[in-house]
C-alpha cells in the first residue's frame, strides 16, 4: 500500500505535474481543487477530491479519508497584475485558504508540509543575484500573501512541531514531454504559452510589457526553470521530510536569466516561425530582474535541473501546445 500524498491545487499546470511525478515515486497523489483556475482533465495520476481552501469540514473529511503523510501546497492565486488590482482578492484567497489547510493538518497529525512559494516574495534588488537569505520586500499582494504563509509554518512548526520544505520559485516553463499534462491557463497570461499562442494565430500578438527596463535590450529579466525540474525537487523535498530532517527554504531556479526579447529568439530558433508582438507600456508590480543565485538545492537535496534549458522548455510547451488537449 502506497503512502497518500495530498496536492492542492493538483488540477493546475505545476500540481498535475507534480501528481505524475508523485506516482512514478511511489506515492498516491490525492487532488484538492476547487477548480476554479484548475482543469479536471489534468487530474489522471490518482484520486480527486473538490473543494475549496477555506472549507474545513470538507478539508477536515479529506484528511481522515486519506490520511495523508504530507500534504504538498499549490493552490494559490498567482497573477501579478490582478494582485496588485485586487489585493484583497490575495490575501484572502493564499493567506486564510492556507492558514485553514495548515489547521486542518495540524488537527489531522499530517506534520510534513511542503509548500510552493515564489522568488516575488523577495521584490526588487537592482544587480544582486537571490539566495535564501536575501531580504523579502516584495512588491504585490502576490507575494506579500506567499511571504505571509512562510510566516505562518514557522509559528505552527514552533507551537506544534509542523515541518515545512518551502520551494520559492523563478519562473515556471514547458510542459510534460510525454504530453500528458501541460500549462492551461484561462486566461493565459504566462509569457511562453502566450508566445505560442501568437505564433498559430490564437492571439493577434505578444505585447511586451516594458522596454524601458535597465537591462540589455530593455525588457525584463527572469531565471526559468522546467516545470518537470521543478516537481522532481518537490519530490526530494518530500523525501527530506520523511527522513526526519528540519524545515527548509529552497530557491528553484538555474542562476540564468532571458530577458523576454530573448525568449522571443529562442521560440523563433525552436519553432522556424516569426512572433508577431507589440510593445506597451510596464505593469505594476514587476521586478526588472529575477535571477536565482543560490546553489542549496543542489547541495542538499541533490537537485538538478536536466531539462531546464530554453530550447527545451519551449519545445515541450511547443510540444503541448500542438496537441489541442487544452482546448478541449
Amino acid at each position: 500500500m502506497t503512502d497518500n500524498v495530498l496536492v492542492t491545487g493538483g488540477a493546475g499546470y505545476i500540481g498535475s505535474h507534480a501528481c505524475k511525478a508523485l506516482r512514478a515515486a511511489g506515492f498516491t497523489p490525492v487532488t484538492y481543487d476547487n477548480l476554479s483556475t484548475g482543469w479536471q482533465d489534468a487530474v489522471k495520476f490518482g484520486p480527486f477530491e473538490q473543494g475549496d481552501l477555506m472549507d474545513r469540514a470538507t478539508l477536515d473529511a479529506v484528511f481522515a479519508r486519506w490520511q495523508p503523510v504530507a500534504v504538498m501546497h499549490f493552490a494559490a492565486l498567482s497573477q501579478v497584475g490582478e494582485a496588485m488590482a485586487k489585493p484583497g482578492l490575495y490575501w484572502r484567497n493564499n493567506v486564510e485558504g492556507s492558514l485553514t489547510l495548515i489547521e486542518a493538518a495540524v488537527a489531522a497529525g499530517c506534520m510534513n508540509f511542503v509548500f510552493s512559494s515564489t522568488c516575488a516574495t523577495y521584490g526588487e534588488h537592482d544587480n544582486v543575484v537571490l539566495d535564501e537569505n536575501t531580504l523579502q520586500e516584495p512588491l504585490n499582494a502576490y507575494g506579500a500573501s506567499k511571504r505571509a504563509v512562510e510566516n505562518i509554518l514557522r509559528d505552527f512548526e514552533g507551537a506544534y512541531g509542523l515541518k515545512s520544505v518551502i520551494f520559492r520559485y523563478f519562473n515556471v516553463a514547458g510542459a510534460d514531454p510525454d504530453g500528458e499534462v501541460g500549462e492551461h491557463h484561462r486566461p493565459e497570461t504566462h509569457l511562453i504559452p502566450v508566445m505560442l499562442e501568437a505564433i498559430d494565430g490564437k492571439r493577434p500578438a505578444l505585447t511586451i510589457h516594458g522596454t524601458d527596463y535597465d537591462t540589455p535590450d530593455g525588457t525584463c529579466i527572469r531565471d526559468y526553470v522546467h516545470v518537470c525540474d521543478l516537481v522532481d525537487a518537490h519530490v526530494l523535498g518530500l523525501n527530506w521530510l520523511e527522513e526526519g530532517k528540519g524545515s527548509r527554504v529552497f530557491n528553484l531556479g538555474t542562476g540564468t536569466g532571458f530577458s523576454v526579447r530573448e525568449v522571443i529568439d529562442a521560440s523563433r530558433a525552436v519553432t522556424n516561425l516569426d512572433v508577431p508582438f507589440s510593445e506597451g507600456p510596464r505593469r505594476p508590480g514587476d521586478a526588472t530582474k529575477l535571477v536565482s543565485g543560490s546553489t542549496r538545492a543542489a547541495a542538499e537535496l541533490g537537485w538538478a535541473p536536466r531539462r531546464s534549458t530554453m530550447p527545451q522548455m519551449i519545445g515541450d510547451a511547443w510540444l503541448w501546445h500542438r496537441t489541442g488537449a487544452y482546448e478541449r
